[in-house]
């Protein structure tokens, strides 16, 4: 159901409305990559985005928990609320190393949704949550974007195009001694960029956020151990002449009679 939407010109605006305002409420955001941003007394606790690794796939595909736990504590109901009790109740995890988790997962999310321009949004009643215990103010999110997206790129255009990049190794990254002084979390991931993953699915697939992905890529970059793949070539060029043909030279019509011929 929806509810009275503030009117504002960006996503960030909304969000220091409903933060003036205290409300409590969904933001579902429409686009590519889309997602819900979840709103309780005006603070941001948390947000969901295929843009990025949620609170679920930092921790099992990380390994930090493991997936029959994980079952075990989502047996016990289906309120996600009731899922992050679970975890802590369990001795899974501590109860500020899940807020650590999800104020990461929140920060990561909100850096990939503001890489690109949303298609429209939509206020709504809140939604299940898997609640951390993280609220942030949205101007902290604002300040935090700016300064990941300076640091990767200096602008938003920039930044995009490189999370949509598919790097591969460069032939430098054959060679052991380059390799050797590599820090544990680079040749891993020097392993899995094989040119057609983008710093999103090497997240997913590592359980990383794609912040710190996309920061490590830069540095292999900088190493000259990655590199982009070749151009995919386009279109057939044209195979007409890229000059006109030259005029035919100045002649007898094939037809004309032939001209008398001088006599002595």
């Amino acid at each position: 159901m929806s509810q009275e939407t503030p009117t504002t010109r960006n996503v960030p605006a909304l969000l220091a409305a409903l933060h003036a305002e205290r409300r409590s409420c969904a933001v579902l955001v429409s686009g590519t990559p889309g997602g819900v941003i979840h709103v309780r007394d005006g603070m941001v606790v948390g947000m969901d985005t295929p843009g990025a690794p949620g609170v679920e796939v930092l921790l099992l595909k990380s390994h930090r928990i493991s997936e029959d736990d994980w079952t075990a504590a989502r047996a016990t109901g289906t309120d996600p609320a009731r899922l992050a009790l679970e975890l802590v109740a369990q001795g899974l995890l501590g109860a500020t190393e899940l807020e650590i988790t999800g104020r990461a997962a929140l920060f990561d999310a909100a850096f990939a949704l503001a890489l690109t321009s949303p298609d429209g949004w939509e206020v709504t009643a809140p939604r299940p949550l898997l609640d951390t215990g993280a609220a942030v103010p949205p101007d902290r999110l604002v300040t935090e974007n700016t300064r990941r997206i300076r640091l990767l790129a200096n602008e938003r255009g920039a930044t995009a195009r490189f999370a949509r990049d598919r790097l591969e190794p460069a032939p430098a990254a054959r060679d052991p001694r380059q390799t050797a002084r590599l820090s544990p979390r680079h040749r891993t991931l020097l392993t899995v960029t094989d040119g057609r993953r983008t710093p999103r699915d090497i997240a997913f697939a590592l359980g990383r956020g794609l912040f710190a992905v996309m920061l490590d890529l830069r540095d292999l970059l900088g190493l000259g151990l990655l590199q982009p793949p070749p151009a995919t070539p386009g279109a057939r060029p044209s195979t007409a002449p890229r000059t006109p043909p030259a005029p035919p030279t100045a002649g007898p019509h094939p037809s004309s009679p032939p001209l008398p011929r001088r006599k002595r």
